[in-house]
């Protein structure tokens, strides 16, 4: 379903997004940091629905809608690491540094920090051209 997207997404030169393909793509990173562990819970889908909501202007079920893609999208994407270098390639900086609290609002919604979601988004965060300092601001930001 999203081949021709993921193709253009990883090629050794992408082209930037566009703005509905980069909310794609965001919400599907959302969706593999979630899943991380193991347990996609209700409360990250409920999570990731919100920040949708807030961060691009969305109703309800546009939010639901752009999430469910992405869910699909997440699973049919390459690996984390070529997945968000993609994304770094394609999103502008702010962008990703906007995306970084989102996804650790993701990480903290269950209310358990687990180890494998920690660990994952730290990776991310240095693969979308973040530093140390900046992630933990994001961090922070987040509540956590």
């Amino acid at each position: 379903m999203f081949a021709d997207f993921l193709r253009r997404m990883t090629a050794p030169a992408p082209e930037p997004l566009n703005e509905a393909d980069a909310r794609l793509a965001l919400a599907a990173l959302m969706v593999r940091i979630a899943r991380s562990d193991h347990d996609y819970a209700e409360v990250e889908i409920d999570r990731i629905d919100r920040i949708l909501m807030t961060r691009y202007g969305l109703s309800p079920f546009e939010a639901a809608a752009l999430r469910q893609e992405a869910e699909i999208l997440e699973s049919e994407a390459p690996d984390t690491v070529r997945f968000t270098r993609a994304i770094k390639e394609a999103v502008p900086h702010d962008d990703r540094l906007g995306v970084l609290t989102a996804l650790w609002q993701v990480v903290l919604a269950d209310g358990n920090r687990d180890m494998h979601e920690d660990t994952l988004l730290r990776v991310v965060a240095n693969l979308l051209g973040i530093n140390d300092r900046d992630s933990a601001r994001a961090r922070q930001q987040a509540g956590g």
